[in-house]
């Protein structure tokens, strides 16, 4: 992982894994997991399926020890945010989605203010070092698509449309609200990385900057009101000797070299079939300032595909995409409910066979392994 992060060629391109719920449960019940996989009651562990199918990066974040957080009969909870989600049906499966808008009514920040906002003492720091040795041999990665998350964050607690509003505005109430979660992260990720002395190799942040046809924003408001936090945070994370990961749905083309400036280190999702998300075409014009970090596309294409062309499409995106390093092979978004549990396997089989035919000293003799120690002096656990 961190040879592709540096641009080097790896022996093997590094993959990834996200899911909905519902293929996360299958694949649990494929692999007879049962228990294996649950963090605790409600929560499912990536790592467990990851590790069934073979890929390279384990996530761990510091456990919640906050106050509790309310459940209700309707079936949705509150997050740390204040803000309630249930699942809700939809025609593949369910999804969460907001319950209410907490936030909605604000016309001033003195009323944003006295709002109850979460703390970052709300976690412990203290069991990061245990959760880290868990996996001495692998890319270890900490956060989430939630992490930061300005846009759709706060959506969720305004609602689309006033937040869409707030932006062309420069609303107070919204900017007060980014800068709330701004904070939050900053620190609760700083000290999830101080805690982790190093071992922690990447973290995963996010913000929907996109939609299927174009980016949400222009490059001018991206620039004047995002900008500057980004950067912050992605320093903050290479201080600490880490890269950053930053999802973002849909087409982000146009902001790709506003991102770059930033310092974002790769782009989570490459969304094939939004406009101008092509990996291909990004590899040519972006793969040497960025990592790719997607690619099987899951808006409908896994879900299609046979076996001989989901193995035709997975070998060529590592060969072409990932060339010279800047590739993490992953599904472009969550594997969706509707995709058949065996091309799932298909594609992660495809990646393995991969693996075990770099294994052969013939394949090993001709790749950088100097250079890409040269990433991390004295690391010794590169995946």
């Amino acid at each position: 992982m961190l040879a592709a992060f540096h641009h080097v060629q790896p022996d093997h391109t590094p993959c990834d894994y996200f899911a909905t719920p519902e293929i996360h449960e299958r694949l649990v019940r494929h692999f007879g997991l049962n228990g294996r996989a649950v963090v605790h009651p409600g929560i499912l562990d990536r790592n467990a399926v990851g590790e069934c199918l073979g890929t390279d990066i384990r996530y761990i974040n510091a456990p919640y020890a906050g106050p509790s957080l309310p459940t209700f009969d309707d079936g949705s909870v509150m997050n740390i945010w204040g803000v309630r989600r249930r699942p809700m049906a939809n025609e593949y499966g369910e999804y969460a989605e907001p319950v209410g808008t907490p936030y909605a009514a604000w016309e001033s920040v003195e009323q944003a203010a006295a709002f109850a906002w979460p703390s970052p003492d709300w976690y412990d720091y203290d069991a990061v070092p245990a959760l880290c040795r868990e996996y001495p041999d692998m890319a270890v990665a900490t956060g989430d698509f939630h992490v930061q998350d300005f846009i759709n964050g706060v959506a969720f607690g305004r609602g689309v449309e006033q937040v869409l509003v707030d932006i062309a505005l420069e609303d107070p109430v919204f900017l007060f609200l980014v800068e709330r979660r701004h904070a939050f992260y900053m620190e609760h990720i700083d000290r999830t990385l101080e805690a982790a002395k190093g071992r922690i190799d990447l973290v995963l942040c996010g913000d929907d900057f996109g939609s299927q046809r174009g980016p949400l924003i222009s490059p001018a408001t991206f620039d004047n009101l995002f900008a500057t936090k980004k950067k912050e945070f992605f320093d903050m994370v290479h201080s600490h000797g880490a890269k950053v990961t930053h999802h973002c749905c849909g087409s982000s083309r146009a902001l790709l070299p506003r991102f770059i400036e930033c310092g974002m280190d790769s782009l989570q999702t490459i969304q094939a079939r939004a406009e101008g998300m092509d990996p291909y075409l990004l590899k040519k014009d972006f793969g040497d300032r960025i990592t790719l970090h997607g690619a099987v596309d899951v808006q409908g294409w896994l879900q299609a595909a046979n076996v001989p062309e989901i193995e035709a499409e997975v070998d060529r995106l590592m060969d072409e995409v990932g060339e010279d390093g800047g590739f993490i092979i992953a599904p472009s978004h969550f594997i969706q409910p509707d995709t058949p549990i065996e091309n799932v396997l298909c594609f992660y089989d495809t990646v393995r066979r991969r693996r075990s035919a770099s294994a052969s000293p013939s394949r090993h003799s001709h790749h950088s392994a100097p250079k890409m120690m040269q990433a991390r002096a004295g690391d010794t656990h590169i995946a």
